[in-house]
């Protein structure tokens, strides 16, 4: 649930880059982070394990409406990719008001795509969230690589719904990432506006 700062007239809305291990997610962010001017956003924070990491950091898009009277404020967070850190997954996800799930193309990374998204629906329902309700967003990624499977394949593979947005990326060359999060961020605008109109009726 997105956050009131009434001082600074903002929302902040929290977007959450879910995934298996490797699958662009700090790619994702990293690349982000590198095309927002530095006095748009706050300072990239890593909290480092021995295999994987979180990272965190907000920013304040120019482009993407208000929320009643309210300026949205958006912090966008990665997920170890890991089983074993669990725990850290669920609580990353507490309070999303959006999703992104990085896809890894790869034929031999299927397994891991689908443990990673039903953890996901898991992780959801723990913290009263639902894969039916909240904006989410599925990013292929990889899909310069010789062994990615066509899209097609991948959705019947995970059972994807064909009205879940998605969109193809390479994040390592920043290919589909700010599309990715322009929908994502519109879509969760668009779900917490409906939200507010519905609560001052």
């Amino acid at each position: 649930m997105s956050l009131v700062n009434y001082a600074k007239k903002e929302i902040i809305c929290k977007i959450v880059y879910y995934g298996p291990g490797r699958s662009g997610k700090t790619t994702n962010l990293q690349y982000i982070f590198s095309r927002i001017p530095p006095d748009k956003r706050g300072e990239m924070t890593s909290l480092a394990t021995e295999m994987d990491r979180t990272l965190f950091f907000d920013f304040l898009p120019f482009d993407v409406g208000k929320i009643g009277n309210f300026n949205a404020k958006f912090q966008l967070y990665t997920v170890p990719g890991q089983v074993y850190y669990d725990s850290t997954r669920k609580l990353v996800l507490q309070g999303a008001d959006g999703v992104v799930f990085v896809i890894d193309s790869q034929a031999d990374r299927m397994e891991d795509n689908i443990e990673s998204f039903e953890n996901l629906i898991t992780n959801l329902k723990e913290n009263n969230l639902s894969i039916e309700t909240i904006p989410l967003i599925i990013q292929f990624n990889k899909r310069d690589i010789p062994t990615a499977l066509d899209i097609e394949t991948i959705k019947t593979t995970l059972q994807l719904k064909n009205e879940w947005k998605s969109f193809e990326s390479v994040a390592t060359k920043g290919i589909g990432v700010l599309e990715t999060l322009k929908e994502s961020m519109f879509l969760v605008i668009k779900n917490l506006t409906s939200r507010f109109e519905k609560n001052r009726r």
